[in-house]
């Protein structure tokens, strides 16, 4: 049997959205960096690593010291090719140090008033860039062949997404501005940008955004009693103590631990109002005669259903980010009670619940709204 590819019928108004999606994405990409008074000296640049010295290294226990002494070779710019000695150091943090051997391609920093011949250079890291280039062609490839227009604007909103996250979300809060409601409110454009480019702009991108924003904003109010309550300070965020030491604006981390809960959160409500909206869209399509109450059940039912597994994925998904402090927990036989009162758990948990409690929020609401727009449509 031949295979050939479905033909795909692209409306006018998915063009003039698509388009503009596009010259969004380049306007934000545009848009400068945060203009930050600590700058990094030098340029970055890709090297290969041609010999180690590993005589000045000490180990203590599982973690290593001191300083390893390289030969790079320079593979980009306007010294390339050419060989200069570098310094690698280690300071005992198993998460940030590394330890080169022959072969591998790393980053070392050059600074513009040194010269690299009557210097060392600064080993900085692996050089990570090609090959997340890699996976991320793979990953653009494999969405645009499996989802063909559909995957394109999918690709679009995840494209969007991260710019919103890195010239906006994060350059405002660094400025100051409050976190929870200002993060809120960019997720409430994601939500319309990825809901009506993927969807459509159409009954159903409607149903399946109004139900987003309901438990988005369901998870920011809970957010903001439950933190106070189980006095979450936000500290327990990952570089948050570096960050406060580092930067003049006052921070408020409580707030800022609030816009990550519905940030995490909001992909997976979105998800779950997408696919609530779908199904009441193709039962009215199959049966025009339905009323708003069996409409709004059918929606129910399929919420009940899909809301099983997501608050479930939630769980899964948060613990595995805190695998290690959980095991040793158990290690050291710790109380549950002891378990639960500690900050970092109780952090946890209160991104679990709460984004949990927006899930089972959002089935209902969305029901509610799918089952009176498509009834609507017949009146």
């Amino acid at each position: 049997m031949k295979f050939s590819w479905p033909k795909i019928k692209i409306a006018a108004k998915d063009w003039v959205f698509v388009a503009v999606m596009a010259v969004l994405c380049v306007v934000f990409w545009l848009i400068p960096p945060l203009d930050s008074p600590i700058r990094q000296t030098g340029r970055t640049v890709p090297a290969e690593v041609l010999e180690t010295n590993d005589s000045m290294l000490m180990e203590m226990g599982v973690e290593h010291y001191g300083t390893q002494y390289l030969q790079v070779k320079i593979l980009d710019g306007e010294f390339e090719g050419k060989v200069f000695p570098a310094v690698n150091e280690l300071r005992g943090e198993m998460d940030l140090d590394k330890i080169f051997v022959p072969g591998d391609r790393i980053t070392v920093v050059i600074t513009d008033d040194v010269v690299p011949e009557e210097s060392l250079l600064l080993a900085k890291d692996y050089d990570r860039f090609p090959w997340s280039m890699v996976l991320f062609a793979g990953f653009c490839l494999l969405l645009i062949v499996f989802g063909a227009w559909t995957g394109a604007k999918a690709l679009f909103s995840f494209i969007f997404s991260c710019l919103i996250i890195f010239k906006v979300i994060i350059p405002l809060t660094l400025k100051g501005y409050s976190a929870g409601w200002m993060i809120f409110g960019c997720v409430a454009l994601l939500t319309a940008v990825i809901v009506f480019l993927v969807a459509g702009l159409n009954r159903k991108g409607v149903v399946a955004f109004a139900g987003s924003v309901a438990g988005v904003l369901s998870a920011l109010i809970m957010s903001h009693i439950f933190t106070g309550l189980l006095h979450i300070n936000g500290a327990t965020l990952h570089g948050a103590r570096a960050l406060l030491y580092n930067i003049d604006v006052p921070l408020d981390l409580a707030d800022i631990f609030t816009g990550a809960i519905i940030l995490a959160c909001s992909g997976a409500v979105m998800d779950l109002a997408m696919d609530i909206a779908s199904a009441i869209e193709e039962v009215s399509i199959h049966n025009k005669n339905l009323t708003f109450a069996e409409l709004t059940a059918s929606g129910m039912r399929v919420g009940r259903s899909v809301v099983g597994t997501m608050t479930t994925t939630l769980l899964l998904a948060y613990s595995g980010g805190y695998l290690t402090t959980l095991m040793m927990f158990a290690w050291q036989g710790t109380n549950p009670v002891d378990v639960v009162n500690n900050p970092i758990v109780a952090a946890e948990i209160v991104k679990t619940l709460i984004g949990s409690f927006s899930l089972v929020l959002v089935a209902p609401l969305t029901a509610i709204v799918g089952g009176w727009f498509f009834r609507c449509r017949e009146a």
